[in-house]
């Protein structure tokens, strides 16, 4: 059942400019669709704070929840259930769905901000986009590579035709090479080298409306971007300055652009430190660390041992991330190269591969297609073990599983609105995918107690994943 108040702050992104239209942004396209469930809808200020508060009302209005939502950085929430009649659900529910909305609209906002960043003595690069070849191929180098292996199996039946039986050999070997080899791959796909000489990735964000930004990308040529992009670097950081939005400003409008001081933020994450920690906690040395410059928020971790491990960390994490939530995402990263998981799932990809070469070849004149369906979803149900013993161990070690749940939340907020339906719940648990399903993670997260006691965290993995995945069966 409910407490008698919930409070809890939302992070965002957005400068104080947007904050108004963040909560306007919630009305229209939360409590508004859906107006038969609210009432009392308010917006105010109060004590120079933008305010939205409603009613949220229960199933034939049995009961009800007041809501107030302050915009600031953060966002300060209080949810006031009528009685003990409200189920600690519905209260779970509204607070997901006020997360979601704010996610929502940073979304909409960051597809019109002009994102900087930089790292100290590294040159200067634009921004990647996320074109979606690029994003394949970076997914099949930081999903525990298990993409590149499904890749090669499916590539294995050309190999046939060139070297005939050989060609499992063949082709099971140079896998092995490419994880061996798996930490320069991963350095290649990196931008910057963050080491402990330069260990801060400096980030600058100035939010356009719609028709400027336009405007912005008529006028101002990707050559262009990287010259006003190095001449902020020359009047901050190559003299040992911070990066400020006067000195943006200052350069932006020599170049003819009108800069509204309110629509900039400037953020300096301190990337070794945060590694440097987490691999203290693992007891771990300190592995290679890496940045990719695009938006796309991810971390990923490679190589064949923690002695040659390397963690890549995009710079669209740094921006939508807290420190602490940082933090816990890295230490997921230090659970896979503690583990040795590339090379776990290399081996489990190889035995299945080999066996269906070898051994169940005859059947597969029968069964080829469904075996194939059975075999690699059996291989991407056995991996969602892996990922969910990274969360383990990283609450364990990191100590902050609400935070990590937290983290989940903002990078998956958009797997969490189609997990509500039943049937994408199920199809997460035997789609193609090596992460089990977000709602299944944070909810995991969320209810751990004591996750440094737990002794076999594989084990209690695996038992949490099979009982996760009946759970959405029923």
């Amino acid at each position: 059942m409910s407490e008698a108040v919930v409070s809890f702050v939302i992070d965002t992104e957005v400068t104080t400019a947007y904050l108004d239209d963040l909560l306007k942004f919630i009305h229209q396209h939360y409590i508004l669709p859906l107006q038969e469930r609210f009432t009392n809808v308010k917006r105010t200020v109060v004590d120079h704070d933008y305010v939205l508060a409603f009613t949220a009302l229960g199933p034939e209005g049995k009961w009800h929840i007041d809501a107030e939502m302050r915009a600031g950085k953060p966002i300060r929430v209080k949810m006031i259930p009528s009685d003990e009649m409200v189920p600690s659900t519905a209260l779970d529910q509204l607070k997901e769905d006020l997360i979601i909305g704010v996610q929502l609209f940073e979304e909409k906002v960051r597809r019109t901000t002009l994102y900087f960043a930089w790292v100290e003595g590294e040159e200067v690069i634009p921004e990647k986009a996320p074109l979606r070849r690029r994003n394949l191929i970076y997914r099949m180098f930081t999903e525990s590579m298990l993409l590149l292996f499904i890749i090669f199996m499916a590539a294995s039946i050309l190999l046939f035709i060139i070297v005939g039986i050989y060609a499992a050999i063949v082709l099971v070997a140079f896998q092995f090479i490419m994880v061996l080899f798996s930490d320069k791959i991963i350095a290649k796909m990196g931008d910057w080298r963050v080491t402990q000489k330069n260990p801060n990735v400096h980030l600058f964000q100035y939010h356009l409306p719609v028709e400027e930004h336009k405007d912005f990308h008529k006028k101002y040529s990707r050559d262009t971007l990287i010259k006003i992009k190095g001449e902020i670097y020359e009047k901050t950081l190559a003299v040992g300055k911070a990066v400020d939005c006067e000195t943006a400003e200052e350069v932006l409008s020599k170049y003819g652009f009108k800069c509204v001081p309110e629509n900039m933020s400037t953020k300096t994450v301190n990337v070794y430190q945060i590694v440097e920690k987490a691999a203290e906690r693992f007891n771990l040395p300190i592995p290679k660390i890496v940045i990719a410059n695009t938006i796309l928020p991810n971390a990923a971790a490679s190589g064949p041992s923690p002695k040659r491990g390397i963690i890549l960390i995009t710079t669209g994490l740094l921006v939508q991330l807290e420190d602490d939530e940082i933090f816990s995402v890295v230490g997921h990263e230090f659970s896979h190269l503690k583990g040795r998981d590339p090379l776990v799932l290399f081996a489990l990809t190889a035995s299945e591969y080999l066996l269906r070469v070898f051994v169940f070849w005859r059947f597969l004149f029968f069964l080829g297609y469904f075996y194939l369906l059975f075999a690699l979803g059996a291989i991407y149900f056995i991996a969602k073990f892996f990922e969910a013993r990274a969360d383990l161990e990283a609450a364990a070690k990191i100590g902050q599983p609400k935070v990590l749940a937290e983290a989940l939340r903002k990078i998956g907020f958009r797997k969490l609105q189609f997990e509500r339906m039943p049937s994408y719940r199920v199809q997460g648990w035997i789609g193609w995918d090596p992460h089990p399903p977000t709602y299944f993670r944070i909810a995991r997260l969320e209810k751990l107690k004591a996750p440094e006691k737990v002794k076999h965290p594989l084990i209690q993995s695996i038992k949490d994943n099979i009982r996760g995945f009946l759970a959405a069966l029923r």
